[in-house]
This record gives C-alpha cells, structure tokens and sequence, in this order.
C-alpha cells in the first residue's frame, strides 16, 4: 500500500491551485470560461487533487475569494479605526461599505465568479450574510436611523460586484472615483434617515 503524501504537499498543492486559480479567472475574458481542468493543469495537479479538496468549482472559487477577503474580515473584527469595533457607527459603516467595494473591484474576477458560479442568490453568501448583520447592527446605532435591515440591504447593493464591473469594466469608471461616489451615496442615505 503507498504511503499518504505528507500534508506539507497537501498544502503546497492547495497554495498552488488558489494561485493557478485566481490568475486564471484574472485573465480571463468570461469567469466562465475557467474550468477545473484549466486550475488543474496550471497548477500542475491532477483533477482529482481539485475535486478531493474543494467538492467542485464553486467550491474552489469561495475558498480563494474567502481567502482574499480573510484581511479585512479581520481588520473589521479586531482591527483599529476606522473599519475596527470601537470606531462610532456612522464612520464604522463607511468604512466597511468602502472596504467592500475597494474588495470587490480588486478582487471582481472572483466576484463574478463566485455570483455566476449557480451556487443560489448572492444575498445568502455566507461573507454577504455577515456584511449585512455587521452594517445592519451599526446602522441601528446611529440614532434617528430607521428600518436598518432594508438600509444595510440598499447600502450593500451599491457594492455588487456586477454593478462594480459594470462600472469600472464597462463605464471606465476609475477605483478612487467609485470611492467618492459611493462615500457620497451613503452619506445622503443616512442624512436622509436621520434628517
């Protein structure tokens, strides 16, 4: 009987498919056009080493985008201001609508991936499910602010990675421009519910 790789391949292996994987659906024209046996032969791995460890494609496509979003998970979890816990509200939401969409137009090849990848609506994604619960508890701090839930919805929409693409991919639309207008948007939404 052949003795197991050691796990130090295992994670090489895994290393190598997420990188092989998100420079596939950089450069590619259609996230569509990515297929498992592309992720596969670019990072020198068979089919099977890719099925075993993500299920299928969508599964490979949420571990790298997860992945990707692991910092600012984090820096919205423990990190300072102003995206860190002890920021006021108000500010708080900003910065973490700011951080999403700064995520999604870097990172809007996986995005769109993971939004066509026919793994259900984009609203129950599991990193979409805790944005929500995240600004919708801060927007229930600001005071005057009323019906949080359908605002953390509306607020998060302007941060869809289709909208981004469209924008930044279609309308030319510089990242630093879409920064402004979306601080601008959120700004009048929420002087609108506390005016």
């Amino acid at each position: 009987m052949p003795e197991r790789k050691p796990r130090k391949d295992a994670a090489r292996n895994r290393a190598a498919v997420l990188a092989a994987a998100d420079s596939l659906f950089a450069d590619c024209r259609s996230p569509e056009d990515v297929t498992m046996a592309d992720v596969a032969a670019a990072a020198g791995v068979g089919k099977g080493t890719l099925f075993r460890a993500f299920g299928d494609r969508t599964g490979l496509i949420r571990a790298l985008y997860e992945a990707r979003l692991q910092p600012v998970e984090e820096a919205i979890g423990s990190g300072p201001p102003p995206l860190g816990p002890a920021t006021p509200p108000e500010e708080r939401a900003h910065a973490l609508l700011d951080a999403v969409l700064c995520f999604k137009f870097d990172n809007r090849h996986l995005a769109l991936a993971l939004e066509g990848a026919g793994s259900g609506s984009p609203y129950q994604a599991e990193h979409y499910t805790r944005w929500h619960a995240l600004l919708k508890g801060m927007l229930e701090k600001i005071p005057g602010l009323a019906g949080a839930d359908f605002a953390a919805h509306a607020l998060l929409a302007a941060t869809r990675a289709d909208l981004v693409e469209h924008l930044a991919g279609h309308d030319g639309v510089p990242r630093e421009e879409l920064r402004t207008r979306l601080a601008v948007f959120v700004t009048h939404v929420l002087r609108a519910h506390t005016g």
